[in-house]
């Protein structure tokens, strides 16, 4: 038995740069591996195929599944909302609707009967660790010795991240390096250095940095600033759309009757004693707060950022 590395790609920066890392050491048996979370923005898809036909590698899709975990909700709706004083006329909506859709995100959310939140980040756990572990490295025990996951996380990117050691074991021996380990290759670069890299390979990143995108993964995702919020309504209403359309299946779904992909205590007019519902609350009004000025709803007409698809707007000042 021997080594193997499997390198999680996400279609941001880091993970790239972790890609190109593997390339250039030229590990031994390497496994590229997308957990699609089914909230991506089709540019990632589309960069996931550019990186494969430009380095030469393939990249496993994976997917979480959640059919039976929605089949067991349907028994619990039918055998005890009712002894929690849930009416019947929701218990009937809420049987109707609790299907699986097929869409990993959504079918998470119908699960669960709300949406993830920066307190509660149930998704990067359902929707990309797990479903890597149990589809990609579980497979792989017994077959190697060692397994290295490579996870292109960075130290600046947050105080937790900041702890993390470069190599950690999941389960196994430090000493012999047997076993199952989390490696961090790139846990002290900057960003500007994961760029660089790029571009030392003559591999171009992902385009969604150019529209203003800090982050790239899901779309938008539950730890998005009031910007980049902005930055997704202007260019691209259809993710709005989506997301308005999910609040509505989730919130119908949901013994609350109401479900928000953003927490409404994020909007600073919300008060304590506000009734908060999906319609009034959803990511519309989150939308129309993220287009005004610093702590309210004035509308900043004066600081207008330029919304030109062809214009870039990078937050990381890679732009030529």
């Amino acid at each position: 038995m021997s080594e193997v590395n499997v390198i999680s790609i996400s279609g941001g920066k880091d993970s790239t740069a972790l890609s190109l890392l593997s390339i250039d050491r030229d590990v031994p048996n390497r496994i590229y591996v997308f957990a699609d979370t089914g909230n991506e923005h089709s540019i990632t898809y589309e960069y996931l195929d550019y990186l494969e036909e430009t380095l030469g590698i393939e990249i496993i899709r994976v997917k979480a599944d959640f059919t039976k975990q929605i089949l067991r909700k349907r028994n619990t709706v039918k055998t005890k909302w009712r002894k929690e004083g849930i009416s019947l006329r929701v218990i009937a909506r809420v049987l109707t609707l609790l299907k699986p859709t097929g869409n990993p995100f959504l079918d998470l959310c119908i699960w669960k009967g709300r949406f993830p939140s920066m307190k509660a980040r149930f998704c990067t756990e359902f929707l990309k660790e797990k479903v890597i572990e149990e589809q990609v490295i579980e497979p792989l025990i017994g077959k190697y010795s060692t397994i290295i996951s490579w996870q292109g996380q960075r130290a600046d990117e947050s105080a937790s991240r900041a702890k993390l050691p470069e190599m950690s074991a999941v389960f196994g021996d430090m000493e012999t390096m047997k076993g199952i380990f989390n490696y961090r290759p790139i846990l002290k670069w900057t960003a500007e250095e994961v760029f660089a890299f790029h571009k030392k390979h003559g591999i171009r990143w992902n385009p969604l940095y150019e529209k203003g995108m800090s982050r790239v993964g899901c779309m938008p995702c539950v730890n998005g600033n009031k910007g980049e919020l902005k930055k997704i309504a202007e260019q691209f209403p259809e993710v709005v759309e989506r997301i308005r359309q999910w609040e509505e299946i989730v919130s119908q779904t949901s013994k609350r009757e109401s479900a928000t992909f953003f927490p409404a205590v994020n909007d600073p007019t919300v008060k304590t004693d506000d009734k908060i519902f999906f319609r009034t609350h959803g990511i519309n009004r989150m939308i129309d707060w993220a287009k005004t000025s610093r702590g309210g709803r004035q509308h900043d007409f004066l600081n207008q950022e330029p919304t030109d698809a062809q214009v870039c707007q990078s937050v990381y000042a890679i732009c030529e």
